[in-house]
């Protein structure tokens, strides 16, 4: 219990701080003692990262309230592209979401940035959160399959 409390809170400060870098633990996690529970690892790892990343997600949306923001947003050209983005992002909500998805598996674009914008432009919160854990776990579950397939490579 007290690993995956650690594995969740290494996933929560590295969707904080890009230095810290939850792939990392787990491909040398898996590589070096092996993983018995990988789905469950994967899915706390990932439960960690959104955690991080509402953090992302909100501030992208309380952003638009900052003084210099919205002195920028105010201006009317400025307005006009955020809301043809936010009617963009409503009015796609399959190619949104298959853009989460594809950010949050494969880091591309990259998340931290894709989080941000998502609050920024109203993104459905339901939708963010569910393919972004969805995303990360699939991502995690590569990185642990992988670094237990190079320990058993090192190891033979």
């Amino acid at each position: 219990m007290r690993d995956l409390l650690a594995v969740a809170g290494v996933g929560f400060l590295s969707a904080l701080f890009p230095v810290v870098n939850i792939e990392t633990l787990l491909a040398v996690r898996s590589a070096v003692a092996g993983v018995d529970e990988m789905w469950a690892l994967a899915l706390v790892a990932a439960i960690g990262q959104m955690a991080g990343k509402l953090i992302w997600y909100y501030l992208g949306a309380n952003s638009l309230h900052w003084g210099w923001v919205r002195r920028k947003v105010e201006q009317p050209k400025s307005a006009a592209r955020l809301e043809l983005w936010r009617s963009r992002v409503h009015d796609r909500p399959v190619l949104t979401g298959l853009l989460t998805l594809v950010s949050a598996a494969v880091g591309v674009p990259p998340f931290a940035i894709l989080s941000v914008l998502a609050g920024q432009l109203k993104m459905n919160l339901w939708l963010f959160v569910s393919l972004g854990l969805f995303g990360r776990w699939v991502r995690f579950l590569a990185v642990l399959g992988g670094g237990e397939w190079l320990g058993g490579m090192l190891g033979s």
